[in-house]
């Protein structure tokens, strides 16, 4: 459930009922969000409000390469830096109708429930991807946590029904899986241009792989000893076997 749309308070949604009756938040939990990575670089992204939360979604974008513009009467210090080192390009005024033009997707981080909604409706006109900060029914699509390293990233959501478990999933999560499930992926990243060239099928492809990574000795155990010799060895000696396997 959205922290700001509970039972008897001010409705944040759609539905722009006097009071919240939680209709609109109803089915989240069984909600089945199809899970899809974005490839935003040089992408143009919408961000329409500029303090703290929109600052946390600014960052984000711009983690992933993104072109971010930034639409705010008013800007939390943070967002006035990234605009004045050209970051970001901010447009000092409130949103309007129209502002989604020329936008792969929009974020909308006001305290405004009308703003918000406009900037909901609008993108749903145009078939764009639009989430509403902390109002899930309010999004196309929802902003998991994110355990990145290097090019693993691992997203952990709850549907919206509670940030604080995710977070916690975040940790234990960032424990579990270190930097040397990384640097294997970039080893295994290398042998993928060798795999395609040299063996002809998708069954040969993944058996040659998963021999690697499911295989004695454990690569993981041994890039966590500093053995990366050792991994690299294991790659060269499943490659040699299956230049000799016999064709089928």
């Amino acid at each position: 459930m959205p922290a700001q749309a509970y039972r008897g308070k001010p409705c944040v949604c759609q539905h722009r009922l006097e009071l919240c009756d939680q209709r609109c938040v109803a089915d989240m939990l069984e909600t089945t969000f199809y899970i899809a990575c974005l490839r935003l670089t040089g992408r143009r992204c919408l961000v329409v409000g500029a303090g703290d939360v929109g600052l946390e979604k600014i960052e984000g974008l711009l983690a992933c390469d993104a072109g971010v513009h930034v639409i705010a009467p008013d800007a939390c210090d943070g967002v006035r830096a990234l605009a004045a080192a050209g970051d970001v390009e901010w447009t000092e005024r409130p949103f309007a109708a129209g502002d989604l033009e020329g936008h792969f997707l929009a974020i909308a981080a006001t305290a405004s429930t009308e703003t918000n909604i406009a900037v909901f409706e609008e993108a749903e006109r145009r078939s764009m991807l639009c989430n509403v900060v902390d109002v899930p029914p309010l999004c196309s699509f929802i902003l998991p946590a994110i355990v990145r390293t290097g090019p693993i990233a691992i997203a952990i959501s709850t549907a919206g029904a509670s940030p604080a478990l995710a977070k916690r999933m975040k940790r234990e999560i960032a424990e579990l899986y270190g930097p040397e499930h990384a640097e294997l992926a970039a080893i295994l990243n290398d042998a993928r241009g060798w795999a395609k060239a040299t063996l002809p099928t998708f069954a040969d492809r993944r058996d040659f792989f998963e021999a690697i990574v499911n295989g004695e000795p454990d690569p993981i155990e041994l890039l966590r000893a500093g053995d990366r010799a050792g991994v690299e060895r294991l790659v060269a000696e499943r490659r040699t076997a299956a230049e000799r396997a016999p064709a089928a």
